[in-house]
């Protein structure tokens, strides 16, 4: 059974982006986070968007800019499978995008049962929230960054109950942030 998770970056009160939407603060120039940001995106896995964040990512991925920023982050997002999840997206363009537009706890009961590799969604607060209250998330991969926004989007504001997990590894950089590993208790 394939495992589903969640990777994304989180300010230290809790938000995934500011409150307008902005997420450079999680982007921190250092060498060290920059190699093992790199050796994460040099993984397996299929990505898993909602429609924001896709079509955020996909404005910018396949640009000039994203290679020559980030060439080996760039390389391998545009390389992976990706799935979007939108009901409302005609097409999904980006280089081996599939698009599904039914209920997204089905279709992840669904796509877990397959083989292949593991699922890893990105941003997508709204499906993070979804699929933790559904327990379908089997880990959560947190950069806490060392900032704090006062007000933003955050990824769990959503879920209805409480949802216990478990601590599998941390690791800190010198640029402040944390990088934190949890499974479901």
């Amino acid at each position: 059974m394939r495992k589903l998770m969640v990777f994304n970056s989180m300010s230290l009160d809790g938000f995934i982006a500011d409150s307008k939407g902005d997420m450079s603060w999680a982007h921190q120039q250092d060498h060290e986070w920059n190699s093992f940001v790199a050796g994460n995106a040099s993984g397996e896995g299929v990505l898993v968007f909602g429609r924001k964040t896709y079509d955020m990512m996909a404005g910018y991925w396949p640009t000039p800019a994203a290679a020559l920023n980030s060439p080996v982050v760039a390389r391998r997002m545009n390389e992976l499978q990706k799935i979007v999840f939108s009901r409302t997206m005609e097409k999904a363009s980006w280089h081996k995008t599939t698009l599904l537009k039914g209920e997204l706890k089905h279709d992840v009961r669904r796509l877990k049962l397959l083989t292949g590799p593991d699922l890893v969604i990105v941003g997508s607060a709204s499906i993070v929230a979804q699929l933790s209250d559904a327990r379908l998330i089997d880990e959560y991969q947190i950069a806490l960054s060392p900032v704090l926004l006062g007000a933003g989007k955050s990824m769990f504001a959503e879920i209805g109950e409480k949802l216990p997990l478990k601590l599998a590894s941390t690791r800190s950089f010198q640029n402040g942030n944390v990088f934190l590993t949890y499974h479901r208790a």
